[in-house]
């Protein structure tokens, strides 16, 4: 994690006093308003009409406090509880000062007011957590996942952001640095002390060390890739032909009349999109229009939308119709179904159990398909546990992921680095190479904390005695 001695360096400089609210206003039992800076202490004994200078840290205070009416008189707003956190030991490392008042608006709200008038400043967004990292309090890894965190809305997610919080993502970029400084030391001493005693198989060693970090990190790359529905929704498409039952399927796992459902092939004509939650597992449900054959203009427009649902999805449930014979347009979906069972995870469903059946299930063996009828609450329950089950074997959350666009971006960068530096080494262009080593460490370093050249000198000498 950052020191001070760090931050110092960057010339950065925090006098003012931030206040903010920590919770929404509206109906509710306590609202929390939040001060951060030296002078907040100051303020809310402003707020108090009295001394709070000598309260004791981290020790809840049941305080009046008071606010000027529209008369200009001081008059009784609120009996509320003022907690102290004396820098450094605070979220953001300064001195912060909590009102625990009563919930509503008006007290809040003129809390607020009264520390504006008192000389804070209204936070901007993010500067708790600002402030936090340049205090030293998190790195840029934890900033980030804080803000996922607010966000974060299923199960998986708040698993591997805690993660990230703990510092996880911090000790694999500081294990990473550790490996590319070893190399760069060893590159510039290369450079610098060739008439020195060195290791005569220094190049080949350099070689597999590059090679083995580049692995670990097109590993984390692509997994994470394959992960990113943890945080952005697991995508899943219902395709089928026409009156097979798409709308009436998302409709029933919604447990609402979401889409219209008709007897009229093409009813639905363009994708509709709603938000599920299935056993802590965000699912994104994308119903679809019928894919079909010579249709209108209108409608074929919204099959090749269809289509280009079903390709960005990461789960396909195909739905055929029990009580209808296997036909032409039953077979482009199969061949659909067949481009893609290498590619996504696919549930072919024959619905429509209840009726009659016509429809001859061989056409879908190989896909193993599950037998629905909408109308029997038990099938469409060992429905929805399939598909916890196939959710379930995508939850293996043993390897830690990238979690923001920031952070997939950085660590290409940092391969795209050491991929350029390959060509160098092998020419023994070791100038070149140091250059692009340093290109990926301040690739990495950025998603945690800056890399200093100093370090680099450091294990240049620790790990060499030179000029004996």
């Amino acid at each position: 994690m950052m020191g001070k001695n760090t931050l110092s360096s960057m010339n950065f400089t925090i006098n003012d006093t931030i206040v903010a609210p920590a919770t929404t206003y509206g109906t509710s039992s306590v609202n929390i308003i939040r001060l951060s800076g030296e002078n907040s202490l100051k303020i809310a004994s402003q707020l108090a009409r009295k001394d709070l200078s000598n309260l004791p840290p981290r020790f809840a205070k049941l305080t009046k406090i008071y606010f000027q009416d529209k008369l200009g008189q001081d008059t009784l707003l609120d009996e509320c509880l003022i907690l102290y956190f004396k820098a450094p030991h605070s979220y953001t490392t300064e001195d912060v000062v909590e009102f625990q008042c009563h919930g509503g608006t008006f007290i809040a709200k003129n809390i607020m007011e009264e520390c504006l008038k008192y000389g804070a400043t209204l936070a901007k967004p993010g500067e708790f957590t600002k402030r936090a990292f340049l205090g030293g309090r998190i790195d840029l890894s934890q900033a980030q996942a804080i803000a996922k965190l607010i966000q974060s809305n299923n199960a998986q997610a708040h698993k591997m952001l805690m993660r990230h919080l703990k510092g996880e993502m911090q000790e694999f970029c500081e294990d990473l640095r550790e490996s590319l400084l070893k190399i760069l030391a060893h590159s510039e001493v290369f450079i610098d002390y060739a008439e020195e005693d060195l290791p005569t198989d220094l190049l080949q060693s350099l070689q597999e060390q590059l090679d083995s970090i580049l692995q670990n990190l097109s590993n984390l790359l692509e997994q994470s890739k394959q992960k990113r529905n943890l945080f952005e929704g697991y995508r899943i498409c219902i395709i089928g032909k026409p009156n097979v039952g798409k709308s009436s399927l998302l409709n029933a796992l919604l447990g609402d009349n979401r889409a219209i459902v008709s007897d009229i092939a093409g009813t639905t004509r363009d994708s509709i999109e709603e938000n599920f939650m299935l056993e802590g597992h965000l699912l994104r449900l994308i119903d679809t229009a019928g894919i079909r054959k010579n249709a209108e203009t209108i409608e074929s427009e919204g099959i090749q939308r269809s289509l280009q649902k079903a390709e960005n999805s990461d789960l396909l449930l195909a739905l055929f119709d029990n009580s209808r014979i296997f036909d032409e347009e039953d077979l482009e979906i199969l061949n659909l179904l067949q481009n893609y069972k290498d590619s996504k995870k696919i549930v072919a469903i024959i619905n429509k159990n209840d009726l009659k059946s016509c429809f001859n299930q061989e056409y879908l063996a190989s896909f193993n398909p599950l037998l629905l009828s909408l109308k029997d609450k038990d099938s469409l329950h060992s429905l929805k546990e399939h598909l916890k089950t196939i959710l379930s074997s995508t939850d293996n959350n043993d390897t830690l992921l990238l979690t923001s666009q920031y952070q997939f971006a950085t660590i290409q960068t940092c391969i795209n680095a050491l991929q350029n530096s390959k060509e160098p080494l092998q020419n023994g262009e070791l100038e070149l190479f140091s250059f692009h080593i340093n290109e990926a460490l301040q690739a990495i370093a950025s998603i945690t904390k800056p890399y200093e050249y100093s370090q680099m000198l450091d294990k240049m000498f620790s790990d060499f005695c030179l000029g004996k």
